[in-house]
């Protein structure tokens, strides 16, 4: 999904890249305590949910207080190394909580456990649990086989596990919006990634769990769902009963139609896979929200190639324009990398010219930061200066910020479809929610029947760089 280096957004009012801590489920029946933090990707966050169901069938129950928890877990993300040496240093922190209490375990999972299991079982001795991303149905064997003095490791990689059959817990949701995967793995070789070596190769879903699963979440008050993959486009399932194959437009359409009162959202889209058919899928449903996340990472061809984007400048140009072309009305967002291998000046500005032809409303920007492992890391020098990288980025950051600031100035005066989240973060007196291109609106509660959950039309009266400040009409 988002890629490598320091990194620097846009910020809106989401939580997309923050650590989170899970709350208490409900009253308290369980005899034992699991606390979780989750770092990276929605993927993650995604992951944590189910495990939450495995530990919870085996009598855990989720707490935010980690002094009271039995098992401490931390869902981790390899795709920087600053997210490695925020989690190196939240686990020697709970570290020392396992010195006030010995029995207490503390596991690792997600794509940092399978990259550095060795590392943090015995050279550091952080953890006691290491478990991959796709072993999390062993979780609770390894935490027997750790609470009897053993190392509890399994960090395979899986042709076949979706987690199909598993019901999620929603953990620190809001009730109205939920994360629904649909596929697992990558087969995109991008050179700077390290998720193919750490999630393994692509796999979809059967999409009847993928709409039941929808169908639940909508009978149990949900009222916006984002289907995740670390590239959804390429979903691809054979249903052997009907001898029929469902792709990523035909599994869209059939979310769309659980109920048109149910927002529909994806990520992320690969720009090589995203296809007519998904744009006029989008198109023909209202409640299919218009934004598309489609990474560039570099405006230069020649970058392009050597991270193995499978695409050039022009062609993703003429994406851009397809996608525009359908629907007038969609948000586009992007991943840049400052910095990249070899890069030059003018493959930097390449880059800066095509984000002022993207128009982008909001991006995910890094600087290069190489990961072990990746084929960019076995293939090229990282040669780049950091202090060169920090300044080009910078100067990506401070463009957005200004395209950011100007598609925000153009939606003045017009009046949007939001889907009221919950409660400002600046006030408990204004609303906060997104309208359908995924920008957050603020408007204030006085004067109309409103609650979390409920839809209200918007008009926009200002704004800021991160989000739009209206007013409810009636319509």
């Amino acid at each position: 999904m988002s890629v490598l280096g320091s990194a620097a957004k846009v910020h809106d009012e989401s939580r997309q890249g923050e650590a989170f801590q899970q709350p208490v489920m409900g009253p308290k029946p369980f005899n034992r305590r699991f606390y979780i933090e989750s770092y990276g990707c929605a993927m993650n966050f995604a992951d944590s949910e189910v495990v939450a169901s495995i530990l919870n069938q085996q009598g855990y129950g989720a707490t935010t207080v980690v002094e009271e928890a039995d098992l401490i877990l931390v869902n981790t993300c390899s795709i920087r190394e600053k997210a490695e040496a925020t989690i190196r240093k939240r686990l020697t922190e709970f570290r020392r909580n396992k010195e006030k209490r010995p029995a207490t375990l503390i596991g690792i999972l997600g794509c940092m456990a399978e990259r550095l299991k060795s590392k943090l079982l015995e050279e550091e001795k952080l953890v006691d649990i290491v478990v991959g991303p796709d072993a999390y149905r062993s979780l609770p064997s390894l935490v027997e086989e750790a609470g009897a003095g053993q190392k509890g490791v399994n960090v395979l990689l899986s042709r076949d596990e979706t987690y199909a059959d598993i019901s999620p817990i929603r953990l620190n949701s809001n009730g109205i919006t939920a994360f629904v995967s649909i596929m697992r793995g990558c087969n995109n070789m991008c050179s700077f990634c390290v998720v193919p070596f750490t999630r393994g190769r692509e796999r979809s879903r059967d999409a009847h769990s993928i709409i039941a699963e929808i169908e639940e979440l909508y009978r149990q008050g949900y009222k916006e769902i984002t289907l995740l993959g670390q590239n959804v486009d390429s979903y691809y399932w054979l249903d052997e009963q009907l001898d029929q194959t469902v792709n990523f437009a035909q599994l869209l359409e059939k979310a769309a139609q659980v109920s048109p009162e149910l927002r529909i959202r994806f990520s992320t889209s690969h720009p090589k896979d995203i296809t007519d058919d998904v744009l006029f899928t989008m198109a023909k449903y209202e409640n299919i929200c218009k934004c598309i996340h489609l990474p560039v990472q570099s405006g230069s061809t020649r970058v392009l190639q050597l991270m193995n984007r499978t695409y050039t400048r022009e062609w993703y140009i003429a994406k851009l324009n397809r996608i525009r072309e359908i629907m007038p009305d969609c948000s586009v967002t992007s991943d840049l990398i400052a910095g990249f291998c070899t890069e030059t000046e003018e493959d930097h500005q390449q880059t800066l010219s095509l984000m002022e032809i993207g128009k982008y409303d909001l991006s995910y920007m890094y600087f290069y930061s190489e990961r072990p492992g990746t084929l960019a890391a076995k293939r090229y020098t990282d040669d780049i200066p950091e202090e060169v990288k920090k300044r080009r980025l910078a100067e990506i950051v401070e463009l957005q910020g200004r395209l950011s600031t100007e598609s925000n100035r153009k939606d003045i005066g017009q009046t949007f479809k939001v889907l009221i989240e919950g409660d400002s973060k600046k006030s408990d007196q204004d609303w906060v929610g997104r309208n359908s291109q995924n920008k957050s609106i603020v408007f204030p509660k006085a004067g109309h029947d409103l609650k979390k959950g409920d839809y209200a039309w918007v008009r926009v009266n200002d704004y800021t760089r991160a989000t739009l400040l209206g007013t409810a009409v009636q319509m």
